[in-house]
């Protein structure tokens, strides 16, 4: 008997990153059950492994993610939701402290858009597709896309997005914020890989405190992330590669 092909594939492209591909292309990558849980382990063995230091996070050149299988919520009631404990599962991906670069061609819609907002920098291909239709299905976003994405562009253009359930193009995305990086399509996954491979190579520590300080800065007063902020900058002059990389750039004369 054949064996089903992994929901993940899973790969070190670089030194300290992670390249996370999801695997279900015939139903373009939409999320079943069992692939939420792959990628939540698959998060939580990323989160707990010191030698990943910044992670790719992909579909395939026809989709990123279509969102959730339907076939799985057609039927399903309010407590069959509620037992899937789904705020968990987006959780793993949400709590993990290492920079997350998603590598978005095609369909980024509903949950698979949430999906990649869930990331930290969006590499995008002309060709990208994004939008929250789920209104036109008759539920809500519910994996963060109401507050993530509200946060991105405003309310005025998230309550557009939303209440319409319009898709659109990856050069609106990217006007509006929510894609750091619009490339041919060619050149997404490349585009990726070089910057988590340049992330992956700087002080582990410096760059887990300003992700933690950017994510901050969206929920926190402004005095409360700037004391959180002047901590963490203290505490990198407790580490020994601060003088180290401090000396190395002194000596080369880098101004």
């Amino acid at each position: 008997m054949t064996e089903p092909a992994p929901l993940l594939l899973i790969s070190r492209p670089a030194d300290g990153v992670a390249l996370v591909q999801l695997n279900r292309p015939e139903v373009r990558n939409a999320m079943n059950l069992a692939l939420r849980h792959a990628l939540a382990a698959a998060f939580r063995a990323i989160t707990a492994d010191p030698e990943i230091r910044a992670v790719v996070l992909t579909g395939d050149d026809r989709a990123f993610c279509a969102g959730a299988d339907l076939n799985e919520y057609v039927d399903a009631d309010a407590a069959e939701l509620l037992a899937r404990d789904l705020p968990t599962l987006w959780g793993a991906i949400a709590d993990c402290p290492k920079p997350i670069v998603a590598a978005v061609r095609g369909a980024a819609i509903g949950g698979g858009c949430e999906l990649a907002l869930h990331a930290d920098i969006i590499v995008a291909g002309r060709s990208a597709k994004f939008g929250q239709p789920e209104v036109r299905l008759g539920i809500i976003p519910g994996g963060g896309g109401t507050q993530r994405l509200t946060r991105v562009v405003g309310k005025h253009v998230a309550m557009r997005m939303m209440l319409t359930g319009a898709p659109f193009g990856a050069e609106e995305a990217a006007k509006l914020g929510i894609v750091s990086t619009l490339v041919a399509d060619d050149e997404v996954l490349p585009e990726a890989l070089r910057l988590a491979t340049d992330i992956a190579a700087l002080p582990p520590l410096a760059v887990r405190h300003v992700k933690q300080l950017v994510l901050e800065a969206q929920s926190s007063p402004l005095d409360v992330g700037l004391r959180s902020e002047h901590k963490s900058f203290q505490l990198m002059f407790a580490t020994p590669e601060k003088t180290a990389r401090m000396r190395a750039f002194l000596a080369a004369k880098k101004y």
